[in-house]
């Protein structure tokens, strides 16, 4: 288990909460009512920043309810890198013919924290053969 900082922006702001015990994603909350009109995306505040510890980051995911209904996160995963210090906001899309109101409060994307490893890039001039080779899209069948 690690230890996460939060910090509320505002009053109202709504720490992040896991809806079940085991839950992989926290929810996170919008901070002020906003209006996503028909096939647009928004960046929704969520009134909180974060201290995620060195080799963690935040992931945001969306929430499945709402993409059933045509409202995901339009950068899934969302990344909050372990330095950023600012509102962490939640780049919604909606891709559906009507307008979508969320209020303040609501729930609006799933937050998961995962364990990285930094990597050195090495240039050279040949790649080690793989069984895969350079076979892309489609390689591995239907």
């Amino acid at each position: 288990m690690i230890n996460i900082n939060v910090k509320r922006l505002t009053d109202s702001s709504k720490i992040p909460t896991y809806a079940h015990i085991g839950d992989a994603g926290s929810d996170l909350y919008a901070s002020e009512n906003f209006l996503l009109p028909r096939h647009s995306a928004g960046a929704v505040p969520t009134g909180i920043a974060m201290e995620i510890p060195q080799d963690y980051v935040g992931y945001i995911n969306p929430r499945s309810g709402m993409a059933m209904k045509g409202i995901t996160v339009m950068n899934a995963p969302g990344t909050i890198d372990s330095g950023y210090r600012g509102e962490i906001k939640v780049i919604l899309a909606n891709h559906t013919d009507r307008d979508y109101e969320i209020y303040k409060g609501d729930k609006i994307a799933q937050m998961v924290f995962h364990k990285y490893s930094e990597v050195f890039f090495e240039p050279v001039d040949e790649l080690a053969d793989s069984q895969r080779g350079g076979n892309g899209f489609g390689s591995s069948g239907i």
